[in-house]
């Protein structure tokens, strides 16, 4: 018997070999061995308890930062969408937002905005989840994630609860230090602080604005594709190694920000990927430097 005929029962979706490109910013990948789309925080919490823990388990938010290959992926896929994952609290008593892990962060910054609440006019900026927000210590302009986050809590693979002081998280750039799969993030709580509502629309107004010039949010992007190493910016290596623009089947960097790779329209899932590849090559015969990946890469090649 195969393990797809062995899944605990679901009150949400359970869908089998699901296409998963309409589901990330790229718009490109394969299919999902089983797509697992939770009814409520209960559905999933009971189905992780079930589940056979030899079953490869892989989350995705809203796929803002990820490049699923084009062969799929194997074993089960958690999509955490929907209202019942992305709900977000203001505790003015406290001047704290309670947001769920899939809520997506420009939307957590509005929220904490009309409740008069600053510190959190960052996420503006950022294209993602919550929950992707926690794993990758998300930030811009300045700020970062383990600036504002108090705690968070979430499922672990059995689907037991776990919850975590911001400073157990071990936060660096772009990563915290827990194994990774370890915890489905659910939810977080962050630290505001008072201020007149419009002065804080303002200066989130400026983020979308600076956003909006210099970035290619309106193609089938995935944020930026490296980190920036220490001492200098990803952008201004891709730039000086000539690969700006440039197409690599149908994927390039974008001219308007050579850190941002882009679809054109045609990309597999291989183009971007081979993409990244050939310019951290390039990159490093040509300044010696080594560009890590910032965009995660997950599945089977085809």
């Amino acid at each position: 018997m195969s393990w797809r005929d062995d899944l605990p029962p679901v009150e949400g979706k359970l869908l089998f070999d699901e296409p998963l490109a309409p589901f990330t910013w790229f718009r490109v990948g394969g299919r999902a061995d089983a797509l697992f789309l939770p009814a409520d925080m209960e559905d999933l919490s009971s189905f992780l308890g079930a589940l056979d823990p030899e079953v490869p388990l892989t989350v995705l938010g809203v796929g803002s930062n990820v490049i699923v290959r084009d062969g799929g992926i194997e074993g089960v896929v958690i999509r955490l969408a929907g209202k019942a994952f992305a709900e977000i609290e203001i505790d003015k008593e406290e001047n704290q937002v309670i947001a769920d892990a899939g809520a997506l962060d420009t939307a957590v910054a509005r929220a904490a905005a009309a409740g008069g609440l600053a510190g959190l006019e960052f996420y503006a900026g950022i294209p993602g989840t919550i929950g992707g927000a926690l794993t990758m210590n998300a930030g811009c302009y300045g700020a970062e994630t383990k600036d504002v986050l108090v705690s968070a809590w979430g499922f672990d693979r059995t689907g037991e609860l776990r919850s975590f002081q911001a400073a157990e998280m071990g936060f660096s750039y772009r990563r915290n230090s827990l194994p990774e799969g370890e915890v489905i993030w659910m939810q977080a709580l962050f630290q505001g602080r008072p201020d007149d509502p419009q002065a804080v629309k303002a200066r989130m107004a400026e983020i979308t604005a600076r956003r909006e010039t210099t970035q290619p949010i309106r193609e089938k992007t995935g944020g930026s594709t490296f980190k920036n190493p220490e001492g200098t910016s990803a952008w201004k290596l891709v730039d000086e190694a000539g690969w700006r623009g440039r197409l690599f089947g149908g994927a390039k960097f974008s001219e308007l920000h050579a850190n941002f790779m882009i679809n054109t329209g045609e990309a597999t899932a291989a183009d971007l990927e081979g993409l990244g590849e050939a310019v951290r090559a390039d990159v490093k015969a040509k300044a010696g430097v080594d560009l890590h990946w910032e965009i995660k890469r997950i599945g089977r090649p085809k």
